[in-house]
């Protein structure tokens, strides 16, 4: 074969090089002038400062190369937007014929399997066969088609589900046989907007007369959410959740302990893991239980990457898939619990010692970061450590042979080694005690059923809840969104109406005689927003309906009761002493309406602005976040 002309040859001495060296001279040649700042340098912007080199002219080749690169990076967002969208809406391919794996997801605990694309676990087959081929650890690890929509795309697969699943999944978990001679303790997770609870008196049915449990120990749950309308805000939340557990039968020897917690933020964690452990003794396996959308599947994330669990398990146990759409957990999750020994307890007590002896300036930068984003999020915040982490290998893994290429050839890659999976040893595990997250329980009458996915999203609160105050005449009304409905139909006096709800639902106010004009023009539209979709979304949403409430002021600035709106959130009224009023709420057919005296928030309507001139509305006020177990600045 005929060697190519040396003047061809790709090298040092190619054409590009050689007009580089020509233009190096040249620019030798002339006066040195000093290098220019350009971009956001010149501007005194903080960013790296960037200079201009000379740089050589390209070859024709060189530059085709380079346009249809830039094209390729401007197209490539296009593209993805375009797969997604297709895997989105393509049905994916079942296989009967293949048998179930055996193993369960680690999103939301449901055997994965190919043969049904409506049952739980489903895996397109493809993917599913692909996971076999790895051998025993390939579907382990993996996630099924539902969670992996929820966890990329926000989207919940509808799947077919006998009405009472999730109950008999629960109920099934705890009459298993007693482990270590010790009966469950069990994980009660409530919400505190949701008090009073509706799944919590039906725990004593649930568990049966033949369940040995240890106690229940109940948790109340986004705590952070709420703003303090007064001193002490949180005792008292403390007693409306004991207040609930009474009326629930929960008393006694039964009632462990209550506690307030933020799975979210981390506020509450690290005392929650304390009085877990101090359970050790006279307990055996924990499950997490509640109703849906309570936050138990946040929860055991958070457990998980904290105290409560073995060093090894937050490696080794992936996380519980999280999303506001009820019912995401379908089976059990589970990791093992480490025994805390006096030393570990030592260890840790001194861990807290130290933490909280810091103030917000000695945090490094990324947790200062990552602190600013959960005070975004919510009012109240903590900060969740490890006290005992498996340390990582700090050997470096390279391929010499990356090092060391011709000029005629372009670097490549080497094949990526398959990761083997770290697994637990038997003798970790044998006498371990389990903390298992279960499938929620389903509220009945709640108003969630009836919404779709992006409805969900926009109902349920996700960022620290901005009251709005409204002061309302007789003959007035106040919509929440297109969900709820409060007439003010007879008082003296105006009242002061506070909104506790998701700040994405608009709050609208009119007058009586034109509320039904309004609700029939707007609702399914922008303007009340919650439900959408028009005429067609109507056409299978259920009406509203009234229920008359009456109720007797104690004071401008106390509410006197809250009409929770079922699960779209609640309206405290707070009215003149002893002036008494008519109202008339309203929600869809077939949800809870609940008038929550006394209130849960009572001085609520305290934490606004300035009244807008013109207007029933007044300016909202947020109050400031608080981080636990964090020293402020100047403090001693």
């Amino acid at each position: 074969m005929r060697a190519r002309p040396a003047a061809r040859r790709r090298g040092p001495c190619g054409p590009a090089m050689l007009r580089l060296g020509s233009a190096l001279l040249a620019r030798l040649a002339r006066p040195r002038t000093p290098l220019r700042r350009c971009g956001a340098a010149a501007a005194g912007g903080e960013e790296q400062e960037r200079f201009v080199f000379l740089e050589y002219e390209p070859d024709p080749a060189e530059r085709a190369a380079a346009a249809a690169l830039r094209r390729e990076r401007e197209l490539r967002p296009r593209r993805e937007r375009r797969a997604r969208g297709a895997a989105a809406t393509v049905p994916s391919l079942a296989d009967p014929s293949v048998p179930p794996s055996g193993v369960s997801c680690s999103g939301c605990g449901a055997e994965m399997q190919c043969g049904d694309s409506g049952a739980p676990g489903f895996v397109p087959a493809d993917k599913y066969r692909s996971l076999l081929s790895e051998g025993p650890a390939g579907l382990r690890g993996a996630v099924c088609q539902r969670c992996w929509a929820l966890a990329h795309h926000g989207s919940a697969l509808r799947l077919r589900l006998p009405p009472d699943e999730h109950r008999r999944v629960v109920s099934a978990a705890l009459r298993r046989p007693p482990r270590h001679g010790r009966g469950p303790l069990l994980l009660y997770v409530l919400d505190v907007m949701e008090l009073p609870d509706p799944v919590l008196p039906q725990l004593p049915a649930l568990l049966g007369p033949d369940v040995p449990a240890a106690g229940v120990l109940v948790v109340g749950n986004k705590v952070d959410l709420l703003p303090a309308d007064c001193r002490g805000h949180l005792g008292r939340l403390r007693q409306r959740v004991a207040a609930a557990c009474a009326l629930a039968g929960l008393r006694g020897g039964a009632l462990v302990d209550i506690r307030l917690v933020s799975a979210k933020t981390g506020y509450g964690i690290e005392g929650l893991v304390s009085r877990l452990q101090r359970s050790w003794k006279c307990a055996g396996d924990v499950y997490l239980l509640g109703a849906t959308n309570s936050g138990k599947s946040t929860l055991f994330n958070a457990l998980l990457r904290s105290d409560y669990c073995k060093s090894r398990a937050p490696n080794i146990i992936d996380r519980a898939t999280v999303s506001p759409w009820p019912g995401t957990t379908l089976n059990l999750l589970k990791f093992p619990i480490i025994n805390p020994t006096c030393d570990r307890i030592f260890r840790r007590q001194e861990r807290l010692k130290e933490e909280a002896r810091k103030t917000e300036d000695q945090l490094s930068r990324e947790e200062k970061k990552y602190l600013n984003q959960l005070k975004k999020q919510g009012y109240l915040v903590g900060r969740v450590g490890r006290t005992f982490q498996q340390q990582k290998s700090s050997e470096i893994d390279f391929d010499p042979d990356m090092l060391s290429y011709s000029m005629d050839e372009d670097p490549r890659d080497s094949p990526k080694k398959h990761e083997e999976r770290e697994e637990f040893t038997h003798n970790e595990v044998k006498d371990a005690r389990w903390c298992f997250d279960t499938p929620g329980i389903v509220k009945e009458d709640c108003v969630l059923n009836l919404l779709t996915e992006k409805e969900v999203k926009l109902v349920l609160p996700s960022h620290a809840i901005i009251p709005r105050t409204f002061i309302l005449k007789p003959g007035m009304v106040l919509f929440l969104a297109a969900l709820g409905r409060i007439d003010y139909v007879e008082g003296e006096k105006p009242a002061w109406f506070s909104v506790l709800a998701s700040n994405l639902l608009p709050v609208h106010v009119t007058t009586l005689s034109d509320a039904d004009t309004v609700y029939e023009k707007h609702t399914a539209q922008e303007f009340l927003k919650v439900p959408m979709g028009g005429e067609e979304r109507m056409k299978e949403f259920p009406p509203l309906v009234p229920q008359d409430i009456t109720l007797k002021g104690i004071g401008t600035t106390e509410a006197v009761a809250d009409i929770k709106l079922s699960s779209a959130g609640w309206v405290a009224v707070a009215a003149h002493a002893e002036e008494e009023l008519l109202l008339r709420a309203y929600t869809p057919k077939g949800t809870a309406l609940v008038v929550r005296e006394p209130p849960l928030l009572p001085y609520i309507s305290t934490i606004r602005g300035a009244r807008i001139p013109g207007t029933p509305a007044y300016r909202t006020k947020k109050p400031p976040s608080f981080v636990e177990n964090l020293r402020t600045t100047g403090s001693t």
